[in-house]
């Protein structure tokens, strides 16, 4: 059946009518070529007018519905919708893909454009955000992204005078975009008064910050900055749709069809109608205009594309024209000419030339056509209309012969019968009509058998037959012209039909999928001569089939470019060509057809047609021509890397855990133990499913992998060295070309690639982020700058990556695949290996069969037989190959695969004489091989890693077991050899001393899972998984004796100690067998377990066996008889164990994780000094405990090299060495034990325990509230008072006295109204209106809750600092400031660049929302101190906001830290605003993390209970623990500061006051009580290495909370702060030139003098607020605050600084100066008030009528009486005149809610107050009385009057209030969270 294989012949497109005019813009240019490219469907398309030529970029899956183009004029990006919408940039000329941009839009990509370098690329989505997105495109890099806008975004254009400005506009809006780092800052262009607010169209940027805008009135906008400041009326007459600006000035078009040009200031210069032209037609809308020189394209929304030469404007030249909109079904072709007529819902016919490619002829008809036919002499045309008629037309002149409506419904197909007599119309409503041609067409017969709609008919050949096809797939034949069903299966049998277009029948079974039911495929058209089909569906594909096709799932070829559905496909006259029509894209597609003999020159296809898009695999039927798999090969394609719980998940499961056993972990944990243990020898090598993964490096060491170890082996000392980045299995390794570095890939849910150096087995580069479950091949690039990595998801996806950076340049997709073309030599094969020769373009490839195929381009050449199975490897040489297989060969080939040079068999005689080891079996099969050092590197399946040398004798340098779980390990009683044993079949010996070599092996019958030394040594008994097992002699392994009992796994074997005289053997069936050694006989069972049997182990005096099972139970049996015991637990402990490896008990109940319940602890061994148990888990870790381990979760040290389970682990008999097995990575380690005392000065390669210590890290009340801070987000804030009511804004306006008198006054201005009478002092003076304010002064410093954030600038003349929201730059000497104000929100850090490159260069981190990229995403901004401009800014996806920043040494990189619960630490290059790295630091708070001032990869992360050590590697960022194990009872503390020192060492500052001293990561001493409370600020000077701490302690005699330290920090020096606190708590310091600069919690900034000690306060702020209380001084620049601390301050604005303060020792909630100054009051929270003189302080009187707080508190203007209003709803008077008894003389009653402000009216006379119910009462003073009378109120002039509008921004949320001062100088706002007061200056307008 030859419908299994594609046919041979081929289709290329030729031609498409269509432009995309409707819903797309801007989408129609000239390349630099003078081409024309502009897009239809899904095509791009490069129409050459001059040789009238199209050309095709098909790179897109679907529509492509936008187009930019480079500015150089030749690259083009096209943006598509779908699902996954994605961007190409693509070459106009060779219309190669230059880059595939991905993964960030959904839904589809609406607009592109390139910036005036065309380096970046803007693209805007159709996701319901608009997400805006700029993209280094060449990298394939995400650069920034923000939401765009809610509504949709029509254009986007960059501003090319302007670098990193972008403009958009769309539905009601106009954005003007800042791209600054990662940040796009978007600001909302003001339309004002001069415009209306209405939707933009499209835009162009000119000179001047100038940008004109084309709206949907036809008016044009002209913007300057934000601002529209003119519009220039009527410029069209309905909406402008695109605007292109070129050298000589702007061209516009619009809905009303006419072109205008405009000169470079938007004067006119010409306008061109395109409707008044002889081809306008009414209607005719412009989509897109493109004005170059003296040429003018314009495309318009009905798919035509007019060219116009400038000097003829009125003689448009039509050089494209396609159907408009609606669908598009109707086709047919001429039966004589190369014609194709379509018609369309458009309602018009078109006859095109498929010779000249153009429109002939075209006619518009009444209705919608959805079908059509040529009659066979070719006059006629009939038409099928979608209201049930039809027409016939004669083609010549496309006059109307007849028109006939017989049916309702649509007619969706008709067609002639072969002999030109009839018509057959099949309708919707299931008929087919039988019309007479020659009888004017008279109604014949009629078809009634079908039940659905009409799809398809067919005539037979002599027009007596007549088939057709209807909605529900059923296919029906009649008689003609009668209409009779024919029922008759045999009377249809030899009819033959003329044409063939029906869906369903015998001979087109195979066009459908194999198991599918679906009606999708639309249209088939049959071709009898070349025996082929072609098919059209529903998603967008053209196919190929051979005809006939009988069976399901036939082969094809399939052709893209239609967008969704193509409607209909036909033939051409003679078979040259194929028609297909696209139903939404309404365009025609010409495909020319390649018979079969013209492929044999098909080399020379030009290169976009490459067969790519031929040969699909998508129909995989049954191949029957293919060889049936190799065994091996199909294992290996089986392999799963699947794991239940990766190692990444880990920490997650670690914290779900600890939460659920949070209450249980009360007891005191045991420490882990002294010993460490070192990776020493590893036998084994992964060659079982892992190929080509074994090298030579430089130096002639040879590198590979086994488990989750990268091992390098010398071969001359027999040692191995060891990468252990890895933590899961490594499944590929890569060499570098220069032979040094190593690339290895590994199993993991996120899994990593490493490089890593073969010399300093340091890790260079850490990639990961593209592929899932695992890494199966990597291969670095010829120059060795690139990496390609092969994933083993399901998809198998490629990354291209830029190693050194750690980017990806490209995913498959960006990378071009292009398939092999096997052509007529060979078929299909499976490839088991690559290789490309050394000449251009030659590749050869080694197939499962044994044959390698050489390959020119994508064309196969040529076979050679090289293998009796399977080729596994290959590897190119200088000159020739060398190739291994499975047959166990190693054959060396000249460079053309001519002849064979040389064979090798890897057999046991070739074995050279001095070798160690043991062959396994001969030629085992060969899954690497490598070159080098006059040898053959060869690797095999077996785990053998070969050394073949050119001469022939053979060197075996490394083996370990195969394929299957190794499970059996015994080590001997006194000698350093061990025995394992596998399900390989295999027991092996193995010689632990310096020779490592397996000595002996013997085959056993069948796998097994345990074995055991007997006490002499001289016997080895081994358990199988039959049920039997065997006693060999040690030495020989030969057979002493075998029992087979059980029917079940042996499990363990153990003789028992002294003598040997019984042998214990435990089984899978739950039962313990007891032998005599020397009677061989069966002696006693032990019964009882539940479960199968997991360990057993003998006392000492071998008369108890204790017995684990796998329900977790122990047992106690008696020896020989195996009588069950129970025995308490307490007594277990008391017995002397011969051995120990059990997993239960309560001496090892600490072994169990916080997982358990994942995962399982398989194997433990104790020393034999009984104080270190070590253990192995399934998930391949290895730990030590101390013994006995009693309590849960014991501490340990733990290390990583097995991949998954280890299954067995055993001290060898004098503890020197622990070896260690690994079921399924085979391979059997041996790690060498370093005692307590032993350490070397090497890095220890062990984690310490997983939880974190439980002993607390110490408290403090400072830490804790710093830890639990949560920050309020601005954008998020809610009322700091609890209000009730209706807002202000919402209530219904009370009429004003003239409203109700009926008086009409103009509306003057939007402020809130002045009140009509308000009393002023200056009654002659027209008082000025404020403009604007600007900030002057700022008392504030955030120092409670922050640190290290001040620092000196300009050699110590200024300091920078931060409070609220603003950064501030402080004078020392003048006290003047100016303000950094582009944050919006909160600043929480601050750090200042040391590097002399980038001198005075700030970064701060400010609180934020989520992590959406927007606005309001927490952000970090760098900027220049000294002109306060912003450098860059850094979105981050640190969740509620940026804790921590630190610069590295060269100034480049940034670290942030997040306050999100994983605290990410993240590593930028801030110049450029991109994302080096990123990773969870820690699962508590992190409070600093900084760069070793030396370097750009270092940095330490401190926080609760931890200090981490970091690395960046790459783009990865590598963390260690610090180690404390070194120091006897050293606890992790919770660290909270920083600071470094010469040689690698660090300096933590810790809660307790003491600072740890860490070389690299390990602990090496203590400096305890370096204060006396927290450590909560270092500063390392970069000038002379001292480092400054500061602490939190109570000034003393020798101690200060400053202290200036040495380099190693030995000696101090203490200072004292004299700030008179009872505590100081210093939170920041910073060293200048003998200054030191300190910031104390209480919101002092002190510098202190290193030399005399003096202290200078420089700043001085509130220490907690709210601020309250805030009073502007009637006369005088000096205002007072009160706050929750418990101060009234006063402040002095000219000269910068607080006055004085007192402590009121409670907090103040209000403040008021008497109307002369000379007197105070101030409202206290607990409700007390007191009134002071101002000249003194003293308190003149106080009293205490209320017990709320009091809210406000007033002076009367006559300084009579005194109103306190308090929240307890009430307002008390008090007459001053009766003196300080001050006694209530009365109170108003009846308030609603607690007082907010009072005003006094200017007589003294009434009170005015508002409430928390936001409404205003009026009272007599003083008699209390509720004043109800509105005429009356209004006729009360006030004193003051408490009102506000306009913003400012400065303050995080909450300002608690805001005062002018005297003569409207200042206006003064009050910080509620921060603490700070904010001084603004006015600004005035001039008279």
């Amino acid at each position: 059946m030859a419908a299994r294989s594609a046919p041979s012949c081929h289709l290329r497109l030729e031609w498409v009518y269509g432009y995309r005019g409707h819903q797309c813009r801007n989408n129609l240019y000239y390349t630099a070529a003078k081409e024309i490219v502009y897009f239809v469907a899904g095509v791009g398309v490069v129409y050459s007018p001059r040789e009238h030529r199209q050309k095709f970029y098909r790179g897109h899956s679907d529509d492509i519905i936008s187009l930019a183009l480079h500015p150089e004029r030749v690259l083009v990006a096209t943006g598509q919708v779908g699902k996954e919408p994605y961007i190409c940039v693509w070459d106009s000329y060779t219309l190669q893909t230059i880059s595939v941009l991905k993964d960030v839009h959904t839904h589809g990509i609406a607009c592109l454009a390139f910036d005036l370098d065309g380096q970046r690329l803007v693209s805007v989505g159709l996701d319901s955000k608009n997400a805006v997105c700029v993209w280094d495109w060449k990298r394939g890099k995400m650069l920034s992204m923000a939401p765009g806008h809610t509504d949709r975004i029509f254009d986007i254009s960059w501003d090319l005078y302007q670098p990193n400005k972008l403009v958009s506009c769309g539905v009601k809006h106009i954005k003007f975009w800042n791209l600054c780092g990662n940040a796009l800052t978007p600001k909302r262009g003001v339309f004002g008064k001069t415009g209306d607010l209405q939707t933009i169209l499209c835009l162009a940027c000119a000179r001047d910050e100038l940008t004109y805008s084309g709206a949907l009135n036809g008016d044009i906008y002209v913007w300057k900055g934000i601002n529209l400041i003119r519009t220039i009326q009527g410029a069209h007459t309905a909406g402008i749709f695109s605007m292109n600006a070129c050298e000589e000035g702007f061209a516009t078009g619009g809905r009303d069809g006419c072109i205008r040009l405009w000169d470079l200031t938007f004067k006119p210069i010409t306008v061109i109608d395109l409707r008044e032209t002889d081809q306008g037609y009414k209607g005719l809308s412009v989509r897109s205009v493109c004005w170059r020189g003296d040429h003018i394209l314009v495309g318009t929304q009905d798919s035509e594309i007019f060219e116009i030469v400038v000097h003829e404007r009125n003689k448009p030249f039509l050089i494209m024209q396609g159907h408009c909109e609606g669908e598009l079904w109707a086709l047919a072709v001429h039966p004589t000419k190369p014609l194709a007529v379509t018609g369309s819902d458009d309602r018009s016919v078109r006859i095109w030339s498929l010779v000249d490619h153009a429109l002939i002829a075209r006619c518009n008809m009444e209705e919608p056509i959805r079908c059509a036919a040529v009659n066979v002499d070719g006059i006629h045309l009939a038409l099928g209309m979608k209201d049930g008629s039809f027409t016939v037309l004669r083609v010549r002149d496309m006059t109307e012969v007849v028109h006939i409506k017989d049916r309702k419904e649509a007619i969706h197909e008709l067609k002639y019968s072969p002999d030109g007599t009839y018509l057959a119309v099949g309708c919707n409503d299931s008929s087919v009509d039988i019309y007479g041609v020659a009888q004017r067409y008279k109604k014949f017969g009629e078809c009634v058998g079908s039940l659905s709609f009409i799809t398809h008919l067919d005539w037979s050949s002599d027009s007596r037959y007549l088939q057709t096809n209807d909605g529900n797939g059923k296919r029906l034949f009649y008689r003609m012209p009668g209409g009779k069903e024919v029922t008759n299966k045999e009377e249809i049998k030899g009819v033959h039909w003329a044409s063939w277009t029906c869906v369903s029948g015998l001979e087109v079974n195979g066009i459908w999928p194999k198991y599918s039911d679906i009606n999708d495929i639309n249209s088939v058209d049959g071709n009898y001569i070349g025996q082929v089909l072609v098919t059209a569906d529903d998603y967008g594909i053209v196919k190929l089939f051979r005809y006939p096709c009988l069976r399901k799932g036939a082969k094809f070829k399939k052709y893209i470019g239609h967008s969704a559905h193509v409607t209909n496909v036909r033939w051409s006259h003679d078979y040259q060509w194929v028609i297909s029509i696209g139903g939404a894209d309404h365009s025609v597609f010409q495909w020319k057809f390649i018979p079969e003999r013209k492929l044999k020159d098909a080399l020379h296809i030009a290169p976009q047609e490459s067969l790519a898009d031929s040969n699909t695999d998508e129909s995989d039927s049954d191949l029957s021509d293919v060889p049936e798999l190799d065994s091996e090969i199909e294992q290996e394609t089986q392999l799963t890397y699947r794991r239940q719980v990766y190692k990444e998940d880990l920490p997650q499961l670690k914290e779900q855990y600890k939460e659920k056993q949070k209450s249980g972990t009360s007891k005191r944990r045991e420490r882990a133990p002294g010993n460490s243990i070192r990776l020493h020898f590893v036998h084994g090598y992964r060659g079982y499913d892992c190929r080509s993964n074994l090298f030579y490096t430089q130096i002639g060491e040879i590198v590979y992998h086994v488990a989750a170890v990268g091992v390098i082996y010398n071969r001359q000392q027999n040692t191995q060295r060891f990468y252990l980045g890895h933590d899961d299995d490594i499944l590929c390794l890569a060499l570098h070309p220069l032979k040094d570095y190593v690339a290895t890939g590994q199993v993991g849910r996120d899994p990593t690639i490493h490089i890593w150096d073969t010399e300093t087995i340091k890790p260079l580069s850490i990639l990961k982020g593209y592929h899932q479950y695992g890494v199966c091949a990597v291969d670095f690039s010829a120059d060795g700058k690139r990496l390609v990595s092969v994933g083993i998801d399901d998809s198998h996806t490629i990354v291209l990556w830029d190693w050194k950076k750690g980017e990806k340049l490209s995913l498959a997709g960006g990378l071009i695949g292009r398939k092999g073309y096997v052509g007529t030599l060979g078929k299909n094969d499976t490839m088991m290996c690559a290789v490309y020769g050394w000449t251009e373009e030659m590749a050869f490839s080694g197939t499962s069969t044994g044959d390698v195929c050489i390959w020119r381009d994508v064309f196969l050449v040529k076979t050679v037989k090289a293998h009796d199975g399977p080729v596994f490897s290959m590897h190119a040489l200088e000159k020739g190959f060398v190739t291994g297989g499975k047959d166990g060969v190693v054959a060396l080939w000249d460079d053309s695969f001519e002849r064979c040079l040389k064979t090798y068999a890897i057999k046991r005689a070739a074995l050279a004489p001095g070798s160690k080891g043991l062959l396994l079996e001969d030629n085992p099969s060969i899954r690497a091989i490598s070159l080098g050092h006059g040898h053959i590197l060869v690797g095999t399946k077996n785990g053998e890693i070969l050394e073949v040398d050119k001469s022939g004798p053979i060197t075996l340098l490394v083996q370990g077991h195969m394929e299957g779980e190794v499970w059996g390990l015994a080590t001997h009683p006194y000698l350093p050899i061990c025995a394992t044993v596998s399900d390989d079949k295999t027991l092996r010996i193995w010689d632990l001393s310096p020779s490592h070599c397996m000595l002996a092996v013997r085959k056993l019958k069948k796998g097994g899972r345990c074995c055991c030394f007997s006490p002499d040594g001289k016997a080895l008994a081994v358990g199988l998984n039959d049920g039997s097992f065997l006693m060999a002699n040690a030495d020989t392994l030969e057979d002493l004796v075998s029992f087979h009992h059980r029917k079940d796994i042996i499990s363990d074997i153990r003789f028992s100690p002294g003598s040997g005289k019984y042998l214990a053997v435990a089984s899978h069936d739950s039962f313990i067998d007891i032998y005599n050694v020397l009677s061989s006989k069966r002696v006693g069972v032990c019964k009882g377990a539940t479960s199968y049997i997991t360990h057993i182990d003998w006392d000492i005096r071998g008369k108890l066996l204790q017995v684990n099972t796998g329900a977790k139970e122990q047992l106690f049996f008696e020896a020989p008889r195996g009588k069950k015991q129970t025995i308490p637990s307490v007594e277990v402990e008391k017995i002397g164990w011969a051995s120990w490896t059990s997993v239960l008990g309560l001496c090892c109940e600490g072994i169990w994780p916080v997982i358990g319940e994942v995962t399982d602890i398989t194997a433990s061994c104790l020393t034999s000094d009984k104080t270190v148990l070590a253990t192995g888990d399934d998930l391949g870790f290895v730990k030590l405990f101390r013994y006995p381990s009693k309590g849960k979760f014991g501490k340990f040290k733990r290390y990583v090299a097995h991949s998954t389970h280890v299954t067995n682990v055993r001290w060898t008999y004098d503890d020197s060495m622990l070896v260690t097995l690994g079921g399924t990575d085979m391979s059997l380690m041996v790690w060498t034990n370093e005692m307590e005392g032993y350490r070397e000065k090497r890095p220890c390669d062990s984690e310490e325990s997983d939880i974190d210590s439980e002993e607390d890290g110490g408290y403090d009340s400072d830490v804790t509230r710093e830890n639990e801070t949560s920050y309020t987000i601005r954008a998020l804030a809610t009322n700091i008072r609890p209000m009730f009511g209706v807002k202000p804004h919402l209530q219904q306006k009370e009429p004003s006295v003239d409203e109700r008198q009926g008086v009409v006054r103009p509306p003057v201005s939007r402020a809130p109204p002045q009140p009509e009478k308000l009393q002023t002092n200056n009654v002659g003076k027209k008082k000025r209106p404020i403009e604007d304010l600007v900030l002057e002064l700022v008392f504030g410093y955030r120092g409670r809750d922050c640190r290290n954030n001040v620092h000196y600038l300009n050699d110590g003349d200024d300091i920078i600092y931060h409070t609220a929201s603003v950064g501030i730059l402080h004078n020392v000497a003048t006290g003047t400031q100016s303000f950094y104000q582009e944050h919006n929100d909160d600043i929480l850090c601050l750090t200042v660049n040391q590097h002399p490159k980038f001198i005075n260069i700030v970064a701060t981190g400010q609180v934020g929302d989520s992590a959406d990229m927007s606005a309001t995403a927490p952000s970090i901004h760098i900027w220049d101190a000294m002109n306060k401009q912003t450098l860059s800014i850094l979105r981050c996806y640190h969740s509620k906001g940026v804790c921590s920043v630190s610069f590295s040494a060269t100034g480049k990189l940034l670290l942030s830290v997040g306050l999100d619960p994983e605290h990410t630490i993240t590593i930028w290059r801030w110049q450029e605003g991109a994302k080096i790295a990123s990773r969870a630091g820690h699962n508590q708070r992190i409070f600093v993390a900084e760069f070793r001032p030396d370097s750009d990869s270092q940095f330490v992360s401190v926080g609760v209970k931890h200090v981490k050590f970091w690395t960046l590697a790459g783009r990865t960022l590598l963390s260690r623990k610090g180690l404390l194990s070194t120091l006897d009872d050293a606890r992790m503390q919770t660290m909270l500061a920083v600071a470094f020192g010469a040689n690698n060492l660090t300096f933590t500052g810790t809660i307790s006051g003491d600072v740890c001293v860490w070389k690299d990561h390990i602990l090496c001493r203590i400096v305890a009580r370096a204060h006396n409370g927290p450590v909560f600020a270092m500063y390392t000077t970069l000038r002379d290495g001292l480092i400054v701490t500061g602490g939190k302690e109570r000034p003393s005699k020798e101690g200060g909370a400053v202290k200036l330290w040495d380099q190693e920090l030995r000696r101090c020096r203490a200072f004292k702060l004299e700030t008179g606190q009872v505590t100081d708590c210093v939170r920041s310091v910073c060293r200048g030139k003998g200054k030191i600069l300190v910031g104390t919690r209480n919101a002092e900034i002190i510098e202190v003098g290193e030399k005399n000690a003096a202290c200078n306060i420089l700043v001085n702020a509130h220490v907690d607020g709210p601020i309250w209380g805030l009073a502007a001084h009637p006369s005088r620049d000096f205002f007072l605050s009160a706050a929750e601390d418990g101060t009234v301050r006063l402040w002095d604005i000219a000269d910068k600084k607080m006055l004085n303060k007192v402590n009121l020792g409670h907090a103040a909630r209000t403040v008021c100066y008497s109307p002369e100054g000379d007197m105070v009051a101030i409202g206290m929270k607990n409700g007390e008030f007191i009134i002071l003189l101002v000249s003194s302080l003293k308190i003149w009187g106080k009293k205490r009528d209320r017990r709320c707080a009091i809210h406000d508190i007033r002076f009367s203007p006559d300084s009579r009486f005194l109103a306190v209003g308090s929240s307890e709803n009430s307002v008390d008077f008090y007459d001053l005149t009766l003196g300080p008894t001050l006694n209530r003389i009365s109170y108003c009653k009846d308030i609603p809610s607690f007082v907010i402000q009072m005003d006094f009216s200017a007589d003294s006379r009434h009170l005015q107050v508002s409430t928390g119910c936001y409404k205003r009462h009026v009272y007599e003073v003083p008699s209390g009385k509720h004043l109800m009378d509105q005429t009356a109120i209004d006729r009360i002039t006030w004193a003051t009057w408490t009102a506000k509008h306009k913003r400012f921004l400065g303050h995080s949320p909450h300002v608690t209030n805001i005062r002018f001062t005297s003569g409207d100088r200042h206006v003064i706002s009050a910080g509620g969270d921060d603490c700070s007061l904010f001084v603004w200056r006015c600004v005035h307008m001039p008279h």
